[in-house]
């Protein structure tokens, strides 16, 4: 096995465990829970689960799915985000490689998928993510100006003026949106994920990823509205699914703009 093929392998396995981990927060941080105590156990029956029956997506599938003690079903959405993780930590290193590019890529999408597990869930996003996030992203822009020699204002200061901008965009859209509808239409932490989108992929490429959240979101908004009489739908989830694509497919506005101009 050549040291690339090791090193996927072992970066698809660690996406794996991270995947896990991040189940956890995604579910403890919007019940106010703390995220290492009690340890991990069946929401049902508060069985403790043991070191077999944590391995991320395996012991779903060894236990076929639920809890070993009470039979209460098991969410599909746990080996779901477990194995996304992997996968997206596998093929980040695969765009990227051992780079310090490679490590803001994973924390953007480890942010990204703690969001979408607990706005799924709860419609909520939670603050401490956002600000945990949003430090080591700004660590890792210093150390990346240091290493490559980048100037402060290009490689610091722009990317967190591209950030304010995207969020006051969003902001605009929602009052606007809230304006219309007599209702809210965005949530606040929709506006604070932009700022930490706009901090990774610059103001436009933030823009482009409303625009397509919005295009992935509306047939399901659609679909909820004729059979629920219900159009809530935790945005989220498809600003991060936006956000993720941009960023490992590398469309820039340029792209956009060559394709549109042909």
């Amino acid at each position: 096995m050549n040291l690339e093929i090791f090193n996927g392998v072992m970066i698809f396995i660690v996406g794996l465990i991270f995947g896990s981990f991040y189940n956890v927060v995604g579910y403890r941080l919007p019940n106010n829970m703390s995220i290492v105590f009690p340890a991990s156990h069946c929401t049902n029956c508060k069985h403790k689960l043991k070191f077999y029956e944590l391995i991320p997506v395996i012991s779903y599938i060894f236990l076929g799915g639920k809890c070993k003690v009470c039979k209460e079903r098991i969410s599909i959405f746990y080996p779901f985000f477990e194995l996304l993780t992997g996968i997206l930590f596998l093929l980040s290193y695969l765009k990227f490689g051992l780079t310090l590019e490679f490590l803001i890529a994973i924390t953007f999408i480890s942010v990204l998928i703690i969001i979408s597990i607990s706005d799924v869930k709860y419609f909520i996003i939670p603050d401490e993510v956002l600000i945990v996030g949003t430090l080591l992203i700004i660590v890792e822009l210093i150390a990346n100006v240091v290493v490559n020699n980048i100037s402060v204002f290009n490689g610091l200061v722009m990317p967190i003026l591209n950030g304010l901008g995207a969020f006051a965009i969003l902001y605009l859209f929602k009052a606007l949106g809230d304006l219309i509808f007599k209702t809210e239409s965005l949530g606040g932490g929709d506006i604070k994920l932009l700022f930490f989108i706009g901090l990774v992929l610059g103001f436009d490429m933030s823009i482009v990823t409303i625009f397509i959240a919005s295009f992935i979101a509306l047939p399901l908004s659609i679909v909820s509205l004729i059979k629920n009489n219900n159009n809530i739908l935790p945005f989220g989830p498809y600003l991060s699914v936006a956000a993720t694509i941009i960023m490992l497919t590398g469309l820039n506005l340029n792209m956009i703009l060559n394709f549109f101009t042909k």
